[in-house]
C-alpha cells in the first residue's frame, strides 16, 4: 500500500519571493526572509545557481554550536563571526551557525548528471546555512546555498531532521 500521508515536517522555499516556509502537516506554520544565487536558478556544477525541484536534508551539522560559529568544509573553525572578523575578511563567504546539506531527490535535475554535465545538488554543496546578520535578506546574494539570519537557521534546525523533504520553487 502506497503511503499518501503529508510529511510532518516540510520546507518549502520560494526562490521569487526570496521565503523559506516551514509545513506541519500540510500548514504553514512560520516564514523566514532568505537569500538565494545571485546567478539565479539552476542545477549545473560550478554554476552559482540556487537549485529547484525536490530535495531531503541529508546532513544537520552544527548541533549546539554558538550562534556566529564559523564553519569551512562542514567543520567548525573555531572561529566566532564579528562585525572584526568580517572587517578583515571582506571575500570570504560565511558559512555561520549551522547547516542543513541538501540532497537532491530527481536524477538529471538535481541528482546525478544531465547532458549538460553534473547537476547534484549534493555533489554541488548546497546548504542552508546561516550567514552574518549584515547580509541582506530577500536579496539573491549567494553562491548557490539558501543564506538565512543565525537566528532563523537555529530555529529552523531544531524543528527539521535528516530526511525532512525540502522543495525549491521559482515562485
Amino acid at each position: 500500500m502506497k503511503n499518501t500521508d503529508t510529511p510532518k515536517t516540510a520546507v518549502l522555499i520560494n526562490i521569487e519571493a526570496q521565503t523559506l516556509i516551514i509545513c506541519n502537516h500540510g500548514v504553514a506554520s512560520s516564514s523566514y526572509p532568505i537569500s538565494t544565487a545571485k546567478n539565479g536558478i539552476g542545477s549545473q556544477q560550478d554554476s552559482g545557481c540556487t537549485p529547484l525541484g525536490r530535495h531531503v536534508i541529508a546532513q544537520k551539522i552544527g548541533d549546539d554550536a554558538p550562534i556566529n560559529t564559523v564553519f569551512v568544509g562542514r567543520v567548525a573553525t573555531g572561529e566566532v563571526y564579528d562585525a572584526e572578523l568580517g572587517r578583515l575578511q571582506p571575500k570570504r563567504d560565511w558559512i555561520l551557525s549551522r547547516i542543513l546539506w541538501l540532497k537532491g531527490l530527481e536524477e538529471g535535475i538535481n541528482k546525478g548528471s544531465n547532458e549538460q554535465g553534473g547537476c547534484d545538488t549534493y555533489q554541488r554543496y548546497i546548504y542552508i546555512h546561516g550567514t552574518p546578520d549584515s547580509e541582506p535578506m530577500g536579496v539573491p546574494l549567494s553562491h548557490g546555498c539558501v543564506r538565512m539570519r543565525n537566528t532563523d537557521i537555529i530555529e529552523l534546525f531544531a524543528q527539521v531532521e535528516e530526511g525532512t523533504p525540502v522543495t525549491l520553487i521559482e515562485g
